[in-house]
């Protein structure tokens, strides 16, 4: 294996050659989001693998290619997940206050687990999953949802990210997991602030509490939730492995369960002429799965040698994403997509770290949009389409707010919206949010006490 030093000179028209060898592109200015499909095709140019940077001083690889990316994967011995092992962190190369670090920093849980570890961690998950009963789920997506739309139903506009999308996966996940309120509150401000990177430190030490408490809680009280049932397993899990978890329970779900209803509404409310008529809500689910999905680039993997990937050098200790969005889009796939399984894309992952919970949340996501329109049969956007603005960071691609309208129907007055407060710990006077779900501190709150009520 070749050092980088040793590495030949790229041919000239390589990226590499007209760049510098140590060009990278970053994927935190708002590239990806003003043009993704640019973005990746550029990438294509380095190989199966291109050299990117996630924010100001933190390096990493991103693979672009579908066979890549598998073999990635579903290979854990040559491709650990242990963040342990990422080099330039270890050598304090790693900016402190890099907003990328909460997502990518090593958490003692199945997700930076490999092997026996993570088989016994990731059993506590999948066999606490599968307790949901599906009636139950799906009763609560219903109460919840007909919660959302009455707050909004008599206005006959309605920003669908901020006052739906991003609400319905919180709702439902605090009741399944057990959240009281005010716990429930802090997780709902610590997940969003992560996964959008402002003050992503100050969002993850806060959610870190929010859910030792909720710990402490479900060891005093148990109940008939997620929480108790991982406590509860043979696997025996620490407090210490608890918290990791639920973090990857309730942070892989919610903001990228919220990304996708949203992602799916706008496929099915843009013009016609774009989606060729009307689409089913399952095809329309799968069309963002493959083409955008809620998670487009995540996974770190850490090489245990240097390592040729179909002739991409990836360094030993160095972090390698999957580009989900990339690998999906892979020009090599364009003759073989119609033939594949329509659930052949990676958005949920592959290999033993892939998702756990994919049918859960496909059920979440049909029953939230199916009931939407059902409810509001003549919802359609309120703006043009290249008025929508899109997420900047390096780990997905989300519509940010999705303004639209609808006929108001003649109904009972809405109840009054959930009064909405600042981060937890803040002071002052609050002020109403009318969007922005993640910092409305005490909606989860005021959804337990519009249904006790």
């Amino acid at each position: 294996m070749q050092s980088p030093a040793d590495r030949p000179t790229p041919p000239p028209g390589c990226p590499a050659h007209e760049n510098g060898q140590n060009h990278r592109t970053p994927l935190y200015t708002g590239a990806l989001s003003a043009d993704s499909a640019g973005v990746y095709d550029r990438l294509r140019k380095f190989g199966p693998a291109a050299p990117v940077e996630l924010a100001p001083g933190v390096e990493a690889s991103l693979v672009t290619d579908y066979a890549a990316a598998l073999h990635v994967l579903q290979n854990p011995d040559m491709f650990p997940r242990d963040a342990r092992r990422w080099r330039a962190l270890n050598e304090g190369r790693v900016p402190a206050d890099s907003p990328v670090r909460p997502m990518m920093e090593y958490l003692p849980g199945p997700l930076m687990a490999d092997g026996a570890e993570h088989l016994r961690l990731r059993q506590a998950m999948t066999d606490s999953l599968a307790r949901v009963d599906t009636h139950r789920l799906t009763r609560l997506v219903d109460r919840s949802t007909k919660f959302l739309i009455s707050q909004f139903e008599a206005q006959g506009r309605v920003d669908l990210v901020g006052n739906y999308a991003q609400l319905v996966p919180l709702l439902v996940f605090n009741e399944l997991f057990g959240c009281p309120g005010e716990i429930g509150d802090r997780v709902v401000y610590g997940i969003s602030g992560m996964f959008d990177g402002a003050n992503a430190d100050e969002a993850k030490q806060i959610l870190i509490g929010a859910l030792a408490e909720l710990v402490q809680l479900k060891h005093s009280k148990p109940g008939d939730d997620i929480t108790s049932w991982l406590l509860e397993h043979p696997a025996a899990l620490t407090d210490e492995e608890m918290i990791p978890q639920l973090i990857q329970l309730m942070g892989a779900g919610m903001q990228p369960l919220a990304d996708l209803i949203a992602s799916a509404l706008l496929v099915i409310l843009r013009p016609d002429d774009q989606n060729g008529g009307e689409l089913l809500v399952e095809d329309a689910i799968d069309s963002v799965l493959w083409n955008n999905p809620p998670i487009a680039n995540y996974a770190a993997h850490y090489p245990v040698q240097d390592v040729d990937l179909g002739g991409s050098k990836l360094d030993a200790g160095d972090p390698v994403l999957i580009s989900f969005a990339a690998a999906n889009s892979d020009p090599s796939l364009s003759t073989s997509r119609q033939t594949l399984s329509r659930r052949a894309h990676l958005a949920w992952g592959a290999g033993p770290h892939a998702c756990p919970a994919k049918d859960p949340a496909r059920l979440i996501t049909a029953r939230a949009i199916e009931i939407l329109l059902n409810q509001l049969p003549d919802l359609e956007l309120a703006v043009d389409q290249d008025k929508l603005v899109f997420t900047p960071g390096p780990f997905h691609v989300a519509v940010t707010e999705l303004p639209a309208r609808f006929t108001r129907p003649v109904r009972e007055e809405a109840r009054p919206t959930p009064r909405a407060a600042a981060a937890p710990g803040s002071s002052g006077p609050q002020r109403e949010q009318t969007s922005a779900a993640p910092q409305q501190k005490g909606f989860w709150s005021g959804f337990l006490s519009w249904w006790k009520g």
